[in-house]
């Protein structure tokens, strides 16, 4: 046996394999696992260049597998946007005194773009004559942290050509106040998009490999080796395959092509790229499209109302918007299907996880495929009848629980309490045999798997709300869920996702041991080194 590059030792190594092995010790080759065992064992393998890690004991895992996120949009917020998350805007006052400062200083005509309000925690949306008093004749917008509503400014309306008496966009609206009519600065879903294709009209392929750099480090802090990126556009892959070639991609990247952007899915079926294509550092794993929305937002599409108190100009009753007509969306599934495309198609609430499984079903009636992993992206509100369907039609349901943490309370409030039995139910889906991958969604919500895995594990939010503890599941399934399955969701479960000889050497280093602390400590958790390919990529 040739001597191996790297021998990891004196670790307590959870592989995550199927009989969940533990080991003290991997040897590491060109990147992959090539033994595993004790350390003595691991020791003797070792040669003259043979680097020698010592774990000291420390816990260690597989590198988390992100499998729903959106790194190319945070990395232009990143750089270009203001950061309005609850840590830093903790009332409507706040956010005010933020845009004037900021407007203030921006040339007249330039945006002001912000990202994460919720304002749920952030004291409540503003009104549009407080948003224009604070911008100061400065166009802006403002993106709720679901990605899914916006605030918009006078001078953003104007900006964009939109009048007073601007009808609706297809699949968007317009909020208006009830009694006079007028704008109220809320814009939902597609009429949302009509701001942000404003602000990222200008965006470059350079722009999105700038930003990345400081993405991928974020990644890496948290233990994170592979991302899945969402809705990947065109300049972004663009952008990807430049970073690859300047060897600054620092995670391992799969690309999720965008059905937003018109052509772009056609382009690969005519090409004849399928699900696949490329390698351990950039691959294709699918095609996405988005025909629900927001449960925090109340946009997502339900079958019964939404309760609580409603923001207004929302309709009253209001069950949520599709953003599909249901025929366009199971022809192009059903194309991208045939062509060997994995096809994901977002549902959240039951009534748009019943639209994605439509369009699935029929693309599978139309060429039928045994082991096709389709996804349902999010699939938050699994009833019973949801949970049939799921199983019947072999359907992955790509969990978003990094909504449970932060978004969880405005589920509860929104959908009420008695909802959280069906809302992101591990337990049930694990019992049923249905595999349940488990996302961030960053930067919806933050990237950091530990919060999630606790909310799995305890059942809560961040605020202690009640997400029902009937639905809890274990440390070790929790984890499962943001490693193995996560790379069996994008068919890459022979390369990643368990440490086993032959895969790749991406683990995630531990301060502490997830599977011996308090479960109520699970969101402390914090990653001490971050190994991708046998090459330390962070320490603490």
């Amino acid at each position: 046996m040739i001597a191996p590059d790297l021998v990891v030792l004196n670790g307590r190594i959870a592989t995550m394999d199927a009989a969940g092995t533990e080991v003290e010790a991997l040897a590491v080759h060109a990147g992959r696992i090539v033994a595993r065992g004790t350390t003595a064992a691991m020791r003797d393998l070792a040669g003259p260049g043979t680097r020698r890690l010592d774990l000291e004991g420390r816990r260690a895992i597989p590198g988390i597998v992100d499998s729903h996120a959106h790194p190319d949009a945070y990395a232009i917020r990143l750089a270009r946007w203001r950061l309005l998350e609850p840590s830093v805007i903790p009332d409507r006052a706040t956010l005010l005194d933020v845009i004037a400062r900021d407007c203030g200083s921006l040339p007249q005509g330039r945006w002001f773009a912000g990202y994460r309000l919720n304002e749920n925690k952030s004291g409540g949306y503003p009104t549009l004559e407080e948003l224009d008093a604070a911008s100061k004749g400065r166009p802006l917008f403002i993106l709720r942290t679901d990605g899914h509503l916006g605030l918009a400014n006078s001078a953003a309306f104007a900006a964009c050509g939109i009048g007073p008496d601007a009808a609706d966009p297809p699949f968007g609206r317009f909020d208006r106040h009830p009694g006079t009519g007028r704008f109220t600065g809320l814009v939902r879903e597609t009429a949302a998009h009509i701001f942000l294709n404003a602000i990222h009209g200008q965006d470059t392929e350079a722009d999105i490999a700038g930003g990345m750099r400081a993405v991928h480090a974020e990644c890496l802090r948290h233990g994170i080796t592979t991302v899945y990126n969402s809705l990947t556009p065109s300049k972004a892959i663009r952008a990807y395959q430049r970073m690859k070639d300047s060897g600054t991609l620092a995670v391992r990247t799969g690309i999720i092509v965008s059905g937003r952007e018109d052509g772009l899915v056609e382009a690969f079926i005519a090409a004849g790229i399928r699900s696949g294509f490329g390698d351990d550092d950039l691959r294709v794993i699918g095609v996405e499209w988005c025909p629900d929305c927001s449960t925090s937002g109340r946009t997502a599409a339900y079958w019964q109302p939404y309760v609580g108190t409603p923001i207004p100009g929302e309709p009253v009753p209001n069950t949520g918007m599709l953003l599909y007509d249901a025929a366009d969306l199971a022809a192009r599934a059903t194309a991208a299907h045939r062509a060997g495309l994995q096809v994901m198609i977002e549902g959240v609430g039951d009534r748009g996880i019943d639209f994605a499984l439509d369009a699935i079903e029929a693309a599978l009636a139309a060429h039928p495929v045994a082991d096709h992993r389709m996804r349902v992206e999010h699939c938050c509100y699994v009833t019973p009848p949801i949970l049939a369907r799921l199983r019947a039609l072999g359907v992955v349901d790509s969990s978003a629980t990094g909504f449970m943490w932060e978004l969880g309370d405005a589920y509860i409030a929104g959908r009420g309490q008695d909802a959280m039995r069906h809302m992101w139910p591990h337990r049930t889906l694990i019992d049923a045999g249905v595999p349940a991958p488990a996302h961030s969604d960053f930067a919806v919500c933050t990237m950091n798997p530990w919060t999630a895995i606790h909310a799995m594990v305890n059942r809560e939010t961040d605020t202690g709300g009640d997400l029902d503890r009937a639905e809890a599941i274990t440390v070790a399934e929790a984890i499962r869920a943001y490693t193995a399955l996560g790379a069996w969701s994008g068919r890459e479960e022979g390369a990643k996702g368990t440490l086993e000889v032959g895969k790749l050497a991406d683990l995630a280093v531990l301060d502490r041991d997830p599977f011996a602390i308090d479960p109520r400590a699970l969101k402390d958790v914090r990653t001490a080194m971050t190994i991708v390919g046998g090459a330390i990529r962070f320490a603490a």
